[in-house]
């Protein structure tokens, strides 16, 4: 059994996709990270960093795994799945796993903050930010136009980069003219796992239930901390 240790995240739904598509059994310990939980001395004993997600392989002596792309490359290597075995394929998914870990999740996440949760409307970060993660849309794009995934097969990859790039809108950023991207978003999204796993920790019916503007004043209240 795995402990996972989650909240609503781009970051954290890329664990709990991969949960899904792995059939893994797992319970899950919902951190509303709002409230500065995952601060508290219980979790940094998880994950030192004091950041969600993190899991805990009771199966393998309580081994605590941080970073969720370590999560993804741990999960997979027990798995046998999401990761080709051989050396070339085992990097083809590493190199675009870790382009969503620098590139992607970090720009898009700083887009984020000052296109949505900064107080005040700085507008050459928000342009730094969203045309940067734009650039990296294109990115993928020039790979995805030609190719049905990443990495050939569907891997962690896919997953990571795909938790991120399916909230542009909440970043203000566009697809447009991104036809390889949209394809492999929707294709994604109709997966079984992915949709369930999109329901951890809180099914969306209940998240949606929450105003936009709650989620800000979170949000604010998290980056200040």
């Amino acid at each position: 059994m795995i402990d996972v240790y989650t909240w609503g995240t781009p970051n954290g739904f890329k664990v709990s996709v991969a949960l899904e598509e792995l059939a893994l059994p797992y319970t899950v310990h919902a951190l509303d990270i709002s409230t500065g939980v995952q601060k508290q001395p219980a979790f940094l004993a998880i994950n030192p960093n004091g950041r969600i997600p993190a899991i805990v392989d009771r199966a393998e002596g309580d081994f605590a795994v941080f970073e969720s792309g370590a999560i993804l490359i741990y999960l997979a290597e027990k798995t046998g799945r999401l990761m080709p075995t051989d050396a070339k394929g085992r990097s083809r998914v590493i190199q675009w796993l870790m382009f969503q870990m620098a590139g992607v999740g970090p720009m898009q996440g700083q887009a984020n903050v000052f296109f949505r949760y900064f107080p005040e409307k700085l507008q050459p970060a928000i342009d730094r930010y969203q045309n940067e993660t734009r650039r990296l849309y294109t990115v993928l794009e020039s790979r995805l136009k030609d190719h049905e995934y990443l990495a050939g097969d569907y891997s962690i990859a896919d997953i990571a980069n795909w938790a991120w790039v399916r909230s542009h809108d909440w970043a203000g950023v566009s697809l447009d003219g991104l036809p390889g991207v949209q394809r492999w978003l929707a294709a994604i999204e109709n997966r079984p796992a992915a949709q369930r796993g999109l329901d951890v920790p809180t099914p969306r019916k209940q998240e949606d239930a929450r105003t936009a503007a709650q989620r800000i004043e979170g949000a604010r209240a998290l980056i200040q901390r």
